[in-house]
């Protein structure tokens, strides 16, 4: 089961796009047979907040918690929208969904970014309980005090996202992921490593980020999505259905 690379592999994407996102182009069906077919055990669907209207994130309740043999995960990448780490979604829609990734995108927070004010955001949003994820943070455009917030992630429980579309997409970006990763593994801060898919033919398929870390002899043990029992404690820590 899961994608191999060497010695890691991945048995779920957690932060994935469907057509909802309007720049991604696979229905969430199209993502679950294509999950399926890779023989992963998990996939979130985690659309940009709002892009589709919040009732469309509401209604997800309406899609079943397996489709096509895998286990959807009903989740939402939201925006940090400021320098006090606050998100553009409300609490009681983040605690209706299985998994909410939190995200800097530079159409989505005011005022100018620099070091200190990333720093303060994300040491915020590390005491926020509703987030799961922090999302694709080796962003050259907000970059952070690593080696201050990563052990505040640890403490708090985040999964810090190592995005497969760094190395793939945006190489200026793979120095930081890399030492991002390095503290992680210093501080035993868990990860997750994914795809940030908005397509089916790069789903479940994170193999540069994963080559990296083999690189760095990162443990499996903290890699949350690195194999069913790794994913199923996490979920039993979050009361997440499996």
């Amino acid at each position: 089961m899961g994608i191999n690379n060497g010695k890691l592999k991945v048995i779920a994407d957690l932060h994935t796009h469907s057509i909802a996102s309007v720049h991604a182009y696979a229905t969430i069906t199209e993502m679950a047979i294509e999950a399926r077919d890779l023989g992963l055990f998990a996939l979130a669907v985690t659309d940009h907040a709002h892009i589709p209207e919040q009732q469309y994130f509401y209604s997800l309740v309406l899609i079943p918690e397996y489709l096509k043999d895998v286990r959807l995960l009903r989740g939402i990448e939201a925006n940090i929208c400021d320098y006090n780490g606050n998100v553009d979604v409300p609490n009681d829609l983040m605690d209706r969904l299985d998994l909410t990734v939190a995200s800097m995108h530079m159409a989505n927070i005011d005022g100018q970014a620099d070091f200190e004010k990333c720093t303060n955001a994300y040491l915020k949003l590390a005491e926020n309980p509703r987030i799961n994820i922090i999302g694709h943070s080796g962003s050259e455009y907000f970059r952070y005090d690593y080696e201050k917030v990563i052990p505040e992630f640890a403490r708090n429980g985040k999964l810090v996202e190592i995005n497969d579309s760094a190395f793939r997409y945006k190489k200026e970006f793979m120095g930081n992921c890399i030492k991002i990763a390095q503290l992680c593994k210093k501080y035993n801060a868990r990860i997750c490593v994914n795809t940030d898919s908005h397509f089916t033919d790069t789903l479940g398929r994170p193999y540069c980020a994963l080559k990296a870390l083999e690189e760095m002899d990162f443990p499996e043990k903290l890699i949350v999505n690195s194999s069913v029992e790794n994913l199923k404690s996490y979920f039993d820590e979050q009361h997440i259905n499996y």
